[in-house]
Formats: structure tokens, C-alpha cells, sequence
């Protein structure tokens, strides 16, 4: 198996010369990035992510398999102690950050990039003094990501933005996006904590459908805890059983005991108890007691297709054939301000 992979790494490396990698490349399968010149600024600046509402027999299923979207088991270890290089990923996800804020993608496809991110570099060695590779690797992470969950994605040329020091050409792009997709074995749509965010909350309610704004809350601590190693920690179930507690516990009427109580034949409660100390420390939830105002329009919530229960209107319904409805992977729809949020 490292045979195989030494092999295909040999397949991107190269000179660093003028022509960066490999010869041209005229086509790109990623297709066309529209760019909508009429648009308002709010649906400029505004992305939508989908959420699920799932059975408990399907949550049980989804629990027992979420470890194989996860990294390998000595990861965090390896990153603590130096084995692996923090910084390389600290790089990695601020790019990833910027680019993804630059396009508004949605909430989960940064989520998704992060995941494929951490879980490469925990069962592949990167060759040592390859700068160029950190770049291309965060370039091919993203353009997956994206390919999974968003409805228009640019070409892979077009994502080499924001101070990228290297320009790639995109069958260079497509082989390190290959050697990503085999290392993961092809487990690109991913358990993440958006899987169980709902559920989570509205068992917690009393299976009360959740209110736009509880969901933009959860959305955003969820996005907070990539920024560091402490949440890799955690399966994906647990900090979203974590932040489901811990956002209902500050704006709801809700106990801490009764929350948890709710959750206990999900996940282990010592594990949550741990994971919602771990947000607290990290004052994940520090801003929410301003009323969680948008401070540009970037910020402003878009109702267009929600279908949660908003908090001074009705429920207003996705059309069932519209292209977003059909391409998103989950069927609940929120939208949330996630600029900066590698910044916070």
C-alpha cells in the first residue's frame, strides 16, 4: 500500500520551474463559476447549507459508522507531540477560510474540506521540503469539497486565490484530488456534526422544530471548533450532541441535566460533559448574549427556502424541483454569516 502510495505522490512532484507542474491542460471537469452580475447584494453575500431531519434508527446508523470519516485514531497525538507539523494545517485552514469566504460557499462544504484535510494527513506522510504541495493539497481539498455540496463551483484555476504563492494546472489539481480520493477510499460524504445538529435539538425541545435562529447559532459554534486540534478529540456525534446542549442551555429555557438527559442513548455523557466544558474554555459562546446581530450584510439571514420555523413568521417551504433543492444532500435549509470565522 505505501508502494502504491509513494508511487502517485511521484506522479505530482516536480521542478519548481516556470511551468510549475506537468504540461498544459486546456480542460477542466469542475465546470463553469457563473458569476451573477444582477444579483442583490443580500443573495451575493448569502449561502445556504441543508440539514437533515433523520430517524433514530438512522441517527443509531450514522453514530456506528461515523468513524470512518474520521482520522486515524493517533492523529491528535501526532500533532501534540510534533510528529506532524501543527502549522502545515494552521496554513492550510487559513487558506481554505479565505477562499471559501471569497466564493461564499455554504457552512458544510468548509466543514467537508477541513474533514478530508485532517483526515489525509493523518494516514499519509507528506514529503518533507514540498512547500508547493501544502498549497496544492489545500487547493484539491476545497475543490472537493465543493464538488460535493455546492451548487455552482468555480474552476479549479479560479480557486488559486488569496496569496497562493503557486499556480497549478488543473490535471496537476485533478491527480492530487485522485490520490485524496483513494487515501480516503472514496468516503467523500462524510458523517459530520451537521449530520446530528437537528435531531440533536429537537429532541432536547421535546421534538419541537428548531427556530432559524437556534440553527445559525449551532452552525456557527460548530464552524468555531475547527480552528483548533482540542475538537479532533471528539467524534463528530459528540460535539454536535455538545453544541446542540450547550446552544439550547443558553437561549432556551432548558436545564443542563435535562438536555443531557436527552441525548444519553446517543452518545456517552461523560464524553458531551467533556466536549461542552471544552467550548466553554474556549468561549465559543461568548457573543451570544449580544443578540447575535449581523454586523454587515454579508451577516443578514436569508429566509429564501426555509423551512425551519422562523422566530416571527411563518414556515415558509423550499420548491421541491428547484436546482438547489435537488443538489443539496440534506433537505433543511439555513443560512448563516461565516466570514472571519477562522478569525474569531
Amino acid at each position: 500500500m505505501a508502494a502504491s502510495m509513494n508511487s502517485a505522490i511521484s506522479s505530482l512532484l516536480c521542478a519548481e520551474d516556470n511551468n510549475i507542474i506537468f504540461c498544459n491542460d486546456n480542460n477542466d471537469d469542475v465546470g463553469k463559476w457563473y458569476v451573477k452580475n444582477n444579483q442583490s447584494s443580500q443573495e451575493n453575500h448569502s449561502f445556504l447549507a441543508v440539514m437533515q431531519l433523520q430517524s433514530e434508527e438512522c441517527m443509531d446508523l450514522m453514530i456506528e459508522k461515523e468513524n470512518q470519516h474520521m482520522p486515524c485514531a493517533d492523529y491528535l497525538d501526532k500533532l501534540r507531540n510534533g510528529k506532524l507539523d501543527i502549522e502545515i494545517r494552521e496554513q492550510i485552514l487559513d487558506w481554505i477560510g479565505k477562499v471559501h469566504s471569497h466564493f461564499n460557499f455554504g457552512p458544510l462544504c468548509l466543514y467537508l474540506s477541513v474533514n478530508y484535510l485532517d483526515r489525509f494527513l493523518s494516514a499519509y506522510d507528506l514529503p518533507k521540503g514540498k512547500v508547493w504541495m501544502i498549497q496544492l493539497l489545500a487547493i484539491a481539498c476545497l475543490s472537493l469539497a465543493a464538488k460535493m455540496e455546492e451548487t455552482i463551483v468555480p474552476l479549479s484555476l479560479d480557486l488559486q486565490i488569496k496569496e497562493a504563492r503557486f499556480v497549478f494546472e488543473a490535471r496537476t489539481i485533478q491527480r492530487m484530488e485522485l490520490l485524496i480520493l483513494s487515501t480516503l477510499k472514496w468516503r467523500m460524504h462524510a458523517i459530520t456534526p451537521f449530520t446530528f445538529i437537528d435531531y440533536f435539538i429537537r429532541k432536547i425541545n421535546g421534538d419541537q422544530i428548531a427556530s432559524r435562529s437556534l440553527i445559525t447559532k449551532a452552525v456557527k459554534v460548530i464552524l468555531r471548533t475547527l480552528k483548533g486540534i482540542h475538537f479532533l478529540e471528539f467524534k463528530h456525534s459528540e460535539i454536535a450532541a455538545a453544541v446542540a446542549i450547550s446552544v439550547v442551555v443558553k437561549t432556551e429555557t432548558v436545564c443542563l441535566e435535562k438536555a443531557i438527559s436527552a441525548l444519553v442513548q446517543q452518545v456517552q455523557k461523560d464524553r458531551v460533559n467533556k466536549c461542552i466544558e471544552l467550548i466553554q474554555e474556549s468561549s465559543l459562546l461568548s457573543d451570544f448574549d449580544k443578540g447575535f446581530v449581523p454586523q454587515s450584510p454579508i451577516g443578514v439571514l436569508d429566509a429564501t427556502c426555509l423551512s425551519y420555523k422562523t422566530d416571527d413568521s411563518g414556515v415558509e417551504s423550499c420548491t421541491p424541483n428547484s436546482p438547489d433543492t435537488k443538489r443539496r444532500k440534506m433537505n433543511r435549509t439555513y443560512a448563516v454569516d461565516i466570514k472571519g470565522w477562522i478569525n474569531e
